[in-house]
This record gives C-alpha cells, sequence and structure tokens, in this order.
C-alpha cells in the first residue's frame, strides 16, 4: 500500500504539519499545564491570606461585642436594675448603645434574678420574661441572632442581682464572609463541634465541585481564648481555571485554522518549492548562529524568492529592533535622571549659595541673619552633594556611621525650616526624649527629616497646618514619628507610597520618600506610614538605638 512513494504534493503538506503543528501544541499543552499550577498556587496562597485575614477580623468582631456586654455590666447605671429602672435612665442607655452601634445589636436587655425585663433598648418588651437560648453558651446562633451575657454584680453587696442580654446580628458576621469572598468564592464558618455555623450564599452550590481550599483557625485576639472557630473557604476549580480553559480552546482553534490553510497553500506549489524550502529550512536551523541577511538563500518561484525577501526583512527588522531596545534603555535611564534633576536643581542652588555668601559678608547682618545664611551654604553644599550621588550612581551611598543624638539632630532640623514654617504658618512641635542616640549618619538622617516635614507641609492647606514630632525609645529601636493634620494619604496607597515615582501630590517627582526608605534600610531600619492622630499622615522611622554616646 506504501510501496510507492509518496507525492511530495502530499507528502509536504503532512510533513509540514507534523514537524511544525504537533511540536507546538505538545509545547503549548505544556505550558498550558504549568499555567495551570502557577495560577492555582497563586489562588491557593491568596485564599490562605484571605482566610487567615477573614479570621482574625472575626476574632476581633466576637472579643469587642464580649468586651462591650462585659464592659457595660460593670457601669453604674445598671444599679438601676434594683430599683426597676423607675426612671427608664437605663432602659434609654440601652437603646442609645444600640444606635450607636448601628445595627451590630438587635436587642439589649437588662433582666433580674427572675428572668423579667426591667429595662431594654425596645421599649414594648419591658416586664415581660425573658427566655435565653440554650446554646448561647456555646455562641452558637440561632435565627441569625447570638445572645451574649454578663452578670451585674451589686457593687455594695457583690451579689448577683441580674443579667446584661446584648442579641448581636449574626448576619454581621455572614456579610463578613460575604466580603471576604465575592461572587468566585465560598465561605463557611464552623464551630468546635464541627457544626456549620455561617456562610456565604453560594457554599451548597459550590459544594459538588472540585475546589481549591484553604483553612483558617480562630487564635484568638489579643491574648484572649480561642474560640475554637474554623473558616473554610473555597474557589471552584471550574471558575479558578475558566481563563485558561478559555484561551487553551482559542489557541486549539487558531492551531488548526492554520493547519488548513498551510495544508491547502502547500498542495498546489508543493512540487516546485521543496528544493528551494529545504535551503530555507536549512538557513532557518542556522540562524541563530549566523543572523545575517545576505546569507539568505534565493530562487525557485516567486512565492519561494518572496519569502526570502521576507526572511531578508526579518533579519532587518529584527536587528533594527535590537538597536531601537538599546536606545530605549538609554533613554529611560535618562529619563529617571532627568526626572531627579528637573527644573535644572543646580541652577537656584548656586543662585541660593551666592546670594548667602554675598549677604555673609555684609557687615550689619545680625546673629540670626548668619545662623541663617550657614544654614544656606550647608543645605546647598549637602544638595550638591546628593545631585552628585544621583549622577554617579542610582543606589544610595553607603552611610557613615557615627553616634547621634537624634533629638538634637531633629532640632536643628526644625530650625533649618523656621523661615519655611513661618511663611507657610505651619506650627511644629517636638515631643519625648531629652536625647535620643543612634549609631547612623547624620547628614542622610537630616535629610530624611528635611522630606518628611517638607512633605508634611506641602500636603498641608490652609493657615493652621500642625506637624508634631515625638520621639522616643521602644526597645532596641530609636523611633521617629512625624504626623500633621492634612488630608493623610488614603490606605490603599500605602504599600506604593514608597516606591520611586509614585507620587499622591500634584505636581510631585515621587522621588523623596523613595530616597528616604533607601537610607532607611541602608541604616538597618524601617519606616512605616498611617494615619495620625491629627487626622493626616504619620510616618513613623525605627533606627537602630545606642543607650549612650560612643567614644
Amino acid at each position: 500500500m506504501f510501496g510507492k512513494p509518496i507525492s511530495i504534493k502530499y507528502l509536504l503538506p503532512i510533513a509540514f504539519a507534523l514537524a511544525s503543528l504537533l511540536p507546538l501544541i505538545i509545547f503549548t499543552a505544556m505550558a498550558f499545564a504549568q499555567a495551570r499550577h502557577a495560577l492555582e498556587h497563586e489562588i491557593s496562597q491568596d485564599i490562605e491570606v484571605r482566610s487567615q485575614a477573614t479570621m482574625a477580623e472575626i476574632d476581633r468582631m466576637m472579643f469587642e461585642r464580649m468586651q462591650n456586654v462585659n464592659s457595660w455590666s460593670h457601669l453604674e447605671i445598671m444599679n438601676e436594675l434594683r430599683i426597676g429602672d423607675v426612671d427608664k435612665r437605663l432602659s434609654r442607655f440601652l437603646d442609645e448603645l444600640k444606635s450607636a452601634y448601628r445595627g451590630i445589636y438587635v436587642e439589649i436587655h437588662a433582666v433580674n434574678s427572675a428572668n423579667q425585663i426591667i429595662a431594654s433598648s425596645e421599649a414594648g418588651k419591658i416586664g415581660q420574661h425573658y427566655s435565653p437560648p440554650i446554646a448561647s453558651s456555646k455562641l452558637f446562633p440561632s435565627q441569625n441572632q447570638l445572645p451574649l451575657t454578663s452578670a451585674i454584680i451589686d457593687p455594695i453587696t457583690g451579689e448577683v442581682t441580674g443579667k446584661l442580654y446584648a442579641i448581636f446580628d449574626w448576619t454581621t458576621i455572614e456579610k463578613i464572609l460575604e466580603r471576604s469572598t465575592g461572587d468566585s468564592r465560598s465561605a463557611a464558618l464552623f464551630n468546635r463541634h464541627h457544626e456549620r455555623i455561617a456562610e456565604t450564599r453560594h457554599w451548597k452550590n459550590y459544594q459538588h465541585s472540585s475546589a481549591i481550599i484553604a483553612t483558617a483557625t480562630s487564635q484568638g485576639y489579643q491574648g484572649a481564648p480561642s474560640l475554637q472557630w474554623q473558616l473554610r473557604i473555597e474557589q471552584p476549580k471550574s471558575i479558578a481555571f475558566s481563563p485558561i480553559r478559555k484561551l487553551g480552546g482559542i489557541f486549539l482553534l487558531f492551531l488548526l485554522v492554520v493547519a488548513a490553510i498551510a495544508s491547502l497553500a502547500a498542495l498546489p506549489i508543493a512540487a516546485s518549492i521543496a528544493k528551494p524550502l529545504r535551503r530555507l529550512s536549512a538557513f532557518a536551523r542556522n540562524f541563530q548562529s549566523q543572523p545575517k541577511a545576505d546569507s539568505v538563500p534565493t530562487g525557485g518561484p516567486n512565492e519561494v524568492q518572496e519569502l526570502s525577501v521576507a526572511f531578508k526583512q526579518m533579519i532587518e527588522d529584527l536587528r533594527k529592533s535590537q538597536e531601537d531596545l538599546t536606545r530605549a534603555a538609554k533613554l529611560a535611564v535618562v529619563g529617571e535622571l532627568a526626572a531627579a534633576m528637573s527644573h535644572e536643581v543646580r541652577t537656584p542652588l548656586g543662585i541660593l549659595k551666592s546670594s548667602a555668601q554675598i549677604l555673609m559678608r555684609e557687615r550689619g547682618l545680625s546673629t540670626e541673619g548668619k545662623e541663617v545664611c550657614g544654614f544656606i551654604l550647608s543645605e546647598t553644599d549637602r544638595m550638591n552633594k546628593l545631585i552628585d550621588t544621583l549622577l554617579d550612581s542610582a543606589r544610595v551611598r553607603n552611610p557613615e556611621l557615627q553616634a547621634t543624638d537624634l533629638v538634637e539632630t531633629t532640632e536643628r532640623t526644625i530650625a533649618m525650616l523656621s523661615a519655611q514654617t513661618q511663611k507657610k504658618k505651619v506650627a511644629i512641635s517636638m515631643t519625648g526624649e531629652s536625647s535620643l542616640w543612634s549609631n547612623c549618619d547624620r547628614e542622610q538622617i537630616t535629610q530624611v527629616l528635611l522630606n518628611l516635614i517638607i512633605n508634611a507641609m506641602q500636603i498641608i492647606k490652609g493657615n493652621n497646618g500642625q506637624v508634631e514630632i515625638h520621639l522616643y525609645a521602644d526597645r532596641d529601636e530609636a523611633v521617629i514619628e512625624v504626623a500633621d493634620n492634612g488630608p493623610g494619604i488614603a490606605p490603599e496607597t500605602h504599600e506604593r507610597i514608597f516606591d520611586p515615582f509614585f507620587s499622591t501630590r500634584s505636581g510631585g517627582i515621587g522621588l523623596g520618600l523613595a530616597v528616604v526608605r533607601q537610607i532607611i534600610e541602608a541604616h538597618h531600619g524601617s519606616i512605616s506610614v498611617s494615619t495620625s492622630h491629627l487626622g493626616g499622615a504619620s510616618f513613623t522611622v525605627r533606627l537602630p538605638r545606642i543607650k549612650s554616646q560612643s567614644k
């Protein structure tokens, strides 16, 4: 049957399909399998982190609720229970508590020893007999309500006069689960008896499918005993891998279309292109070792000659692309330097330095004026040194460590900025230790403080700006907190605020905080951002502390 040689008219399309498409299909299948494995790993890690965070949030929620009930039961107003809350002070108080917590508590009752409701956030239930659910001692919700209770003790006699019941709205926990999972995942919360006590709306729908699973166990909150609850989050693999399946289907269809077109195109010209194609194939195999356009074989039908021309054009395009990439890389470096050196920093610094030197020669210049001129000269020199450092290398120079009093350094920095603070009407205050020593580079730490304080001054609007600097020792660390009353920094940008060229201020380059972090990390310290008690941003710098000045 196959004794007669197969015509190249049919052999070439078959060989092309086997030699070109089958390896590509196998490679693609391997690539998709690897992508599936990587995606599953990423999703698994994300679910693991999400489950731990959600369980911690539930622990905190339950801890706060139980703390609420316990602390309320010891308030002096609870003594109204002994006189039957005749003036309804306790009832009004319970109603205010319920309103203040905005739906977290369904009802709050004060019950005497006979289980009669004496005071309640629900006026219609006062005087009724209260029958608490039996399961309340197990922290098991009933009908989306979880009764939390604490004994009310007479401070004089020490006797139990009644109990305070706060009916916690269990849907609050379910909302936490819904918020942590979204539409593509499901979650359920189990008590220590492995009974399901909360679940998302998708939980039952996803139970019959293979899923990526993560669990987290209650660890307690702030040292409180663990509730021994367990959270389970699942994401069906059918949903997790649907993008890969769709992409695989599209790619497979694309391969089939390409194979069909290539086979049909090869049939009418196979006899005349076999020899030139072999030469082109040989060239393609050796292309990596000899990527020269002049070595592309020619000859054969017009289509083969066009293919040869296309090979030459491809080589030229590749060479041009390599040159373009090299130029782009150089331009990127130039761009970064241009961003750091924007507005020609050297020119205004030179003018400032020259002006300060001329002022220093004035005979009538006051002592304070000479001090300010000295600050200008020293700071322009420091800025020129920083500019040289940026031009010479892309990284911050190694710090020259020496024992430094951070309190004195901070006072000096504030003094440098006195003219700017008066102009912007910003009040800077410093509190904390009288001396705080660290083994650091004083010049670089001054740069850090200047960056943080100037950033705060620039972001503050109005004439009532406040910047508070608090220095204190925390074990082996010296801590500097710089807080302001500006608009603050959105929590979602806290992690990116130290990235180069990221700025939340209009006109900002975004290099200041990136340099600050580099300096602090070079000192083996850390810096973080949070919301300050003044309502704005608070930056916390931690440096290694030494207990006294090194000799």
